[in-house]
Formats: C-alpha cells, structure tokens, sequence
C-alpha cells in the first residue's frame, strides 16, 4: 500500500514537470535556422517534442493512476463475486457479520450477539474474511 502511495506521488511530479516544460518553453525546439542539419546538430526535436511529451505524458498516467486503480476495482469486484453463505465480511459502513444467504445482488448477514440479519447490495461490501464476534452457542 505504501509503495502504490509512492508510485502515485511520483507519477503526479513527474507530470506537473512535463507540463511545466512544455509549457513554459523548456523544451528543445528548433528555432528556425537556416537548414535541417543546424535543427539537429542544435538538438532541437523540432514541432514533435510537444507530441512526444504529450503521449509520454498520457503513458505516465495511465500506468501510474489508471491502470491501478482499475486492477483494484477488478479485485473488488472478484471478491464480491465469490462471496459464499458463511463468509465473514466487513460494509463501506464498518458493520461487520456473516454471510446468511445471497441472492442476485442482495446479501443478507447476521451481526451481533443477537443475531440481527442485515440485507445489502454486493457493492456496499468492503471485504471479506474479517474475524467476527459470533457468540458460540
């Protein structure tokens, strides 16, 4: 979790770089001269560097912050997906208990003591296979 936080810190500097250079004119580009071969002898990219810098910046944020955040919903959704009667499982609410039955997109659970059975969509599960306090009786 700390290495993704990382990940994302650095992807986000390393973009509002690239937007400052092509922005502000930092970037080689020909000045105009008098033949191609002084653009390249200059090192100038030419009118490409703003292309090249624009796609490279669309590759920073889609392996940095996209392509993440779309594993961990797939993951979610897995999980959510392979929830059995006798799961424990903890809600976006903190509400904890057992799986009672399922049914489509309905889940209903038991919490407590008292056994009070909860219905739930499947997207208001957060995870699965948190240990409940179920008295055993």
């Amino acid at each position: 979790m700390k290495h993704n936080k990382v990940a994302r810190l650095a992807a986000l500097v390393l973009m509002a770089v690239l937007f400052f250079a092509l922005f502000t004119g930092c970037l080689p580009t020909s000045a105009t001269p008098a033949d191609s071969t002084d653009t390249q002898a200059a090192g100038g990219f030419g009118n490409y560097s703003y292309i090249l810098m624009f796609v490279l910046l669309i590759a920073v944020f889609y392996f940095f912050l996209i392509r993440p955040e779309n594993k961990k919903k797939k993951k979610l959704a897995e999980m959510r997906n392979e929830l059995a009667v006798g799961d424990d499982i903890t809600t976006i609410g903190g509400m904890v208990g057992k799986v009672c039955s399922i049914k489509d997109d309905l889940i209903t659970f038991e919490t407590g003591e008292d056994r009070v059975r909860i219905q739930i969509t499947k997207w208001a599960i957060s995870s699965k296979g948190t240990e409940t306090t179920h008295a055993q009786k």
